[in-house]
């Protein structure tokens, strides 16, 4: 492999580290390999309570991140019906619970059906987006106000796949800028209950599929292994 040249690397990000991590942590083998600077970077950050597929691009091949970016992407997991988090996802404790005594089969596949299509959703303010150049998850974990802006995307398939209630187990494919755990909020608010993002995996990106993937320890022994 040519990574100054430029390689396209399929990574399964492991639980609980960031996108960063992965990348720092590919960045500083490659450097070894290569004796001196190279360019590294991901296209699309992955939560890091999120697993599944990172594209991490080298050497001229970063040129190509916006375009991996503006994908499609697919993703597998579940929702915790029944409760709320500040976060919308289980780094935090519930900060609200809710009735699901009136929720039946019938109705999460119903209104799961609603959420097909162009939406609006609202980011969490526990988020990577940039406000007046900082991220928002630093004001929200200072206490600080955080004012997000709703934002269009496309929902284009949202399929239970399995219902152990509380947890719903869900598949969605859905178009760049989606948070699925602002998706886990609003089903839950549609359900007249509440909802927070259990656990996720992304499973694509346009055709890359996490099956095609290694983790980031075989990654290393590859760039490590000799000429």
């Amino acid at each position: 492999m040519d990574f100054e040249l430029g390689e396209v690397l399929l990574v399964n990000k492991p639980l609980r580290w960031t996108s960063f991590d992965v990348v720092n942590k590919l960045r500083y083998a490659l450097k070894k390999r290569v004796g001196g600077k190279i360019k590294v970077g991901h296209a699309g950050t992955l939560d890091p309570l999120a697993t599944g597929l990172l594209i991490i691009c080298t050497g001229k091949m970063t040129k190509k991140i916006d375009e991996f970016t503006g994908m499609d992407k697919e993703y597998t997991g579940s929702f915790f019906i029944g409760g709320t988090t500040a976060t919308y996802d289980s780094e935090l404790e519930m900060d609200a619970v809710f009735s699901t005594n009136h929720i039946d089969e019938k109705m999460l596949r119903d209104v799961a059906a609603t959420f097909v299509g162009d939406i609006e959703q609202m980011p969490p303010i526990y988020s990577a987006i940039k406000i007046d150049g900082q991220a928002a998850y630093v004001a929200a974990r200072k206490g600080d106000e955080v004012i997000m802006k709703m934002r269009n995307v496309t929902i284009k398939e949202f399929e239970l796949t399995k219902i152990e209630m509380p947890l719903v187990y869900f598949r969605v494919v859905c178009s760049k800028g989606t948070y699925i755990r602002s998706l886990a909020y609003d089903y839950g608010k549609a359900l007249n209950s509440g909802a927070y993002l259990a656990s996720l995996c992304r499973t694509k990106i346009g055709s890359f599929d996490v099956t095609n993937a290694k983790d980031v320890d075989a990654w290393v022994k590859e760039i490590q292994a000799p000429v």
